[in-house]
């Protein structure tokens, strides 16, 4: 058996992997058609991130969101997109921090640990996400 990584070895097992790609512009249609849809899928800090990085930093945490689901193997309507929050931004990197229903989830998927990467150009954004379990023992050889 090949042993991992130190870096690695520390993160635990991984739970699941998502990824997503979004349209910026089909983000920037469902705000611009519907009011409430940035109130009921970012939150406040996830809003105001984005007064700073425009439509594409909110397209990129919307892929981001989604690929959280995938990496606990749900689908978009089984726990409330809000519950998913991407913080960080600007100098900060990204993070995933989950609430009410999704931290239920992911903690009953032995899911406590986040690896998040975002990214958008040309007019599309994405983001993968790997979910990992707690802090792996090591083993004494």
């Amino acid at each position: 058996m090949i042993d991992p990584p130190d870096g690695l070895r520390t993160l635990g097992g991984v739970v699941g992997v998502g990824i997503d790609v979004v349209e910026v512009a089909r983000i920037e249609r469902a705000i611009v058609r519907t009011e409430r849809f940035a109130q009921r899928v970012f939150t406040a800090t996830e809003r105001s991130a984005a007064d700073r990085g425009g439509t594409s930093s909110l397209a990129a945490r919307f892929a981001a969101k989604e690929a959280v689901l995938k990496a606990l193997g749900l689908g978009v309507f089984e726990v409330p997109l809000r519950d998913i929050e991407v913080t960080g931004g600007g100098d900060e990197p990204p993070s995933i921090r989950l609430h009410g229903e999704a931290s239920q989830r992911a903690s009953d998927a032995g899911a406590s640990r986040w690896l998040v990467s975002l990214s958008h150009d040309g007019g599309v954004a994405a983001a993968i996400v790997v979910a990992c379990g707690g802090v792996a023992h090591r083993r004494s050889d």
